[in-house]
């Protein structure tokens, strides 16, 4: 998936600027009309310069947060209830924000309210900042008169968001400090306590057990080579990561992701609880349903099942309905299957959805709540292994001299 920069008039005929990210420049003209935005010009992005104060940003944050986010969805809902001007209301943010990216965009966004543009117009020049769906939501919102409840529910989609993210991240917090401190063991010993055994052993010249001779094979290959393991360890995350940030490499590893054992079931549930969630908020928004799914597509968060949305999306192009298109793609549980063949039965999709959604995050919890003890008999035996290995390989050859001394 590429970035392209686009030139466009609104339905007033305001010239407005952007950049999406899509496949082709077609996807990208055709999710500008289905936007209101007519395309005037639209072209890949050039690749960014790599400058330090780029890098300086990146290393400290200075994107928004989530946290960022949520704050301003609920303070924008607070001052359009309350029925202070926009502009008012967006400079006092902008003054209060401490992010400044977030700060350049709101004094950005007040420009543009004061020049005539529409606030969702002015929220879609910040593609690094608001997504297509906050964007939407609030483009249907301002449209239908309802621009406080579209914040509302804005803030409520990203709350539960950040609900599961935290979640998850306090989850796996266990077991990346218990595989970090394997791998530190690990390395310390092979590198500092066996070199001392090898040095004894050979000096009494007897022959070896199998793992001992295993051992010292490994910690001699790591003094003399370890600047070998560090670079190609280092050249191969690399390419990895470069792999993966391809639309390919991205497609395969999402995939990947939701096949691993104990894992994958959990990041299967939530994609499923954020593509429900992401859905009702459209669907009760008053997106159009095939936009909705497009922007669903973006907000899921995993490109394996964002593409069998997108292929949703194309059934419901066709007519068929949202079940069958659902039924059709191969990826949905039964139950997510179910709920929105009720939803379209008795007109309650976004209610079938938020049910749903509700369940999955739930299943989430209960799964994270278990998951340092599915995981910890894995840990054990691996621990319990190289024990046994370095337990064997130090120990055997002491056990044989002291049984050789007492035949003497």
């Amino acid at each position: 998936m590429a970035t392209f920069r686009y030139r466009g008039r609104s339905s007033r005929g305001e010239l407005i600027l952007g950049e999406l990210d899509a496949d082709t420049a077609d996807a990208v003209a055709t999710q500008l009309f289905n936007s209101g935005i007519t395309p005037i010009d639209i072209g890949l992005k050039p690749p960014e310069r790599q400058t330090l104060g780029s890098l300086w940003r990146r290393l400290t944050g200075n994107q928004p947060r989530l946290d960022d986010l949520i704050l301003f969805a609920r303070q924008m809902y607070a001052l359009v209830k309350a029925g202070v001007p926009l502009v008012r209301g967006l400079t006092s943010l902008e003054q209060s924000s401490h992010n400044e990216t977030l700060r350049t965009a709101l004094r950005d966004i007040v420009d543009n309210l004061e020049s005539g543009r529409d606030l969702a117009g002015s929220l879609a020049r910040h593609p690094n900042v608001f997504s297509p769906l906050f964007v939407s939501v609030v483009r249907v919102g301002e449209n239908s008169g309802n621009l406080e409840e579209a914040f509302l529910r804005i803030f409520n989609y990203l709350s539960l968001e950040k609900d599961i993210r935290t979640r998850i991240k306090t989850a796996f917090r266990y077991p990346i400090f218990v595989v970090t401190a394997i791998v530190v063991a690990i390395t310390i010993i092979t590198l500092f306590v066996v070199p001392r055994f090898v040095a004894f052993f050979k000096s009494v010249h007897m022959r070896l057990p199998w793992p001992t001779r295993l051992i010292m094979g490994v910690s001699d290959f790591a003094q003399h080579y370890w600047w070998l393991v560090l670079l190609v360890s280092v050249v191969s995350l690399f390419f990895l990561r470069r792999y993966i940030h391809t639309e390919r490499g991205r497609y395969r590893w999402d995939g990947f992701k939701l096949r691993v054992p104990v894992v994958g079931s959990i990041i299967m549930q939530a994609t499923l609880a954020r593509f429900a969630r992401a859905f009702a908020l459209c669907y009760r928004s008053g997106v159009p349903l095939v936009q909705a799914l497009t922007l669903v597509a973006k907000a899921v968060g995993n490109e394996y099942v964002a593409e069998r949305v997108l292929q949703m999306r194309t059934g419901v192009e066709r007519g068929e309905s949202l079940t069958r298109t659902s039924r059709a793609v191969g990826v949905f549980t039964p139950l997510v299957i179910q709920m929105i063949s009720v939803g379209e039965e008795t007109g309650n999709v976004a209610e079938m959805l938020d049910e749903t959604g509700g369940y999955y995050e739930r299943e989430v919890d209960y799964e994270l709540q278990t998951l340092s003890t599915n995981i910890e008999p894995v840990l054990l035996v691996i621990m319990g292994a190289m024990v046994l290995i370095l337990a064997l390989g130090v120990f055997l050859p002491m056990w044989n001299l002291a049984a050789n001394a007492s035949h003497l």
